[in-house]
């Protein structure tokens, strides 16, 4: 069971919500603190003060004055009027993460609604119902409205649907098999569900988590090409990396020397001086990878915690309005994250890639069999996986664009600046997939030039990065002896982090 209180979320507690079934509970000093907002909330809607969304409309209608009679009307018509999602369904994984993350915003106390909202959220994860959440509509500003609002649906009985095993089910029936409760929205519950960036704080989480998992695989399947390619050490040397001590080079450095140990096939061709960019770079360009990576781990850990309504609640400030209007929904932060992380692992794929076309290229692979095609089995070799890296590493090309540049005014130019962070971290998801499959094919090629060098040189030892992986990656590819469920099956593994 975690606790949220809005300030101590990790990274590996959401990803056992999203993808592990871990239910979370509202931490009881957020339970204080969040009734504590929300009864000023309530005391304040009568007021003579402008209160943006209590007492006000919303955006370009934050002018028009609302009568306290009104305010859940008011959440209500902002859930349906926001609820324009269009697309496909984001995964199950997705959702539940945007909804822990949500709840955990909420019970930072900061938003001014019922604590009742947050049980609801975390009563749904723990029953499993997940909405369905249209992938497409957000600008990330003022945060992920649309996507937020069909979670709202939902939660306050307005309708909107739920993923279910045949497909889906109305919101209503869904609530009502888990026996839960649908809310009447009161003031501010409607925005407090709808204004943030969660939605792309949970694909971005989500993608880092698998990234850093990724990553880890392609410096073993980096070192097992290199092993195959009878590569050179010394490049890998940690004297050499401290003049040039970027954290990460230091450290991929130090992982592929971990893995290569013990082995008698690198350093075996004492004519040989140097690799080509593809090897002896490998601790640069990944370690490139890694040293974004970290940057995004940093952004992302901040925005598991971060209150991200408009207005907050700051009940400690002194006077008698604590209602603060800022732009804290704004997802430029996670966003930049994105698209930096996904052009540090379009590179590890890029490479990868590489790697994997030397040792299907007879003239470029020290005396491999060309195509790492053998005698006894004519035919099969592995241009074509080769071809299906190229296509997904060109993809990737496309994909790592920076979308956090680019911006189209809405909300009648009140929201003149928007994120479109949403959408970068959808690619960086795309990226990360497209990647791992890469990665899964220079395993497999990786694996099948190890076997042919045992053949060539009986009694050379591998190292220790290819002896714990090579029977499981060679168990896979007789397993599905069609290339394409051949990396399937190891990207799978992948995923799992059978391989980091």
């Amino acid at each position: 069971m975690i606790a949220l209180d809005g300030l101590s979320l990790s990274l590996a507690e959401l990803v056992g919500v999203a993808r592990s079934g871990a239910t979370p509970t509202l931490a009881p000093s957020a339970r204080v603190a969040m009734a504590r907002s929300h009864a000023w909330v309530q005391d304040t809607q009568s007021g003579t003060a402008a209160i943006y969304g209590i007492n006000t409309g919303f955006g370009s209608l934050a002018r028009v004055r609302i009568d306290p009679a009104d305010t859940s009307l008011l959440s209500r018509n902002l859930i349906r009027s926001h609820a324009a999602g269009v697309g496909d369904a984001c995964p199950p994984d997705v959702v539940r993460a945007m909804m822990l993350l949500r709840a955990n915003a909420l019970a930072r106390g900061a938003s001014g609604c019922r604590p009742l909202l947050v049980d609801t959220l975390c009563a749904m994860l723990a029953a499993d119902v997940v909405p369905r959440i249209p992938k497409q509509g957000s600008c990330g500003s003022s945060g992920d409205l649309a996507p937020l609002s069909h979670l709202a649906l939902v939660v306050f009985g307005e309708g909107g649907e739920v993923l279910a095993p045949t497909g889906t089910i109305g919101g209503l029936e869904a609530m009502a098999q888990a026996g839960l409760a649908t809310l009447t929205p009161q003031a501010k519950d409607g925005l407090a569900m709808t204004n943030g960036a969660q939605l792309t704080t949970a694909i971005t989480a989500l993608a880092l988590h698998d990234a850093l998992v990724l990553l880890r695989t392609a410096e073993r399947a980096a070192a097992m090409s290199i092993e195959a390619l009878l590569g050179v050490t010394r490049a890998f040397h940690p004297a050499v990396h401290a003049l040039r001590p970027h954290p990460g080079a230091i450290e991929t450095a130090a992982e592929l020397l971990r893995h290569l140990r013990g082995s008698t096939l690198v350093d075996s061709m004492p004519d040989k001086v140097q690799d080509a960019y593809s090897l002896r770079c490998t601790p640069v360009v990944l370690g490139a990878a890694r040293d974004v990576l970290r940057y995004g781990q940093a952004v992302v850990e901040i925005e598991l915690n971060s209150v991200t309504d408009n207005p907050v609640m700051l009940m400690d400030e002194p006077g008698e309005n604590h209602a603060f209007s800022a732009g804290l929904f704004h997802g430029e932060p996670v966003g930049i994250a994105a698209d930096a992380m996904k052009v540090g692992v379009a590179e590890l794929a890029s490479l990868s890639e590489r790697r994997l076309y030397r040792l299907t290229t007879g003239s470029l692979s020290s005396r491999l069999p060309s195509a790492l095609a053998g005698a006894d089995r004519p035919g099969l070799g592995m241009l074509v996986p080769q071809t299906t890296a190229a296509a997904l590493v060109s993809e990737n090309k496309a994909l790592a664009w920076p979308m956090s540049v680019d911006s189209i005014p809405t909300c009648e130019d009140q929201e003149d600046h928007v994120a479109m962070s949403t959408t970068a971290a959808w690619r960086f998801w795309e990226v990360v997939q497209n990647s791992r499959r890469v990665v899964a094919v220079e395993l497999l090629c990786a694996s099948r030039a190890l076997r042919f060098r045992l053949q060539e040189r009986p009694g050379v030892r591998l190292g220790e990065g290819a002896e714990e992986v090579l029977p499981l990656l060679e168990g896979l590819a007789a397993e599905n002896e069609v290339a394409s469920d051949a990396i399937e099956a190891i990207a799978a593994r992948i995923a799992l982090g059978h391989f980091a």
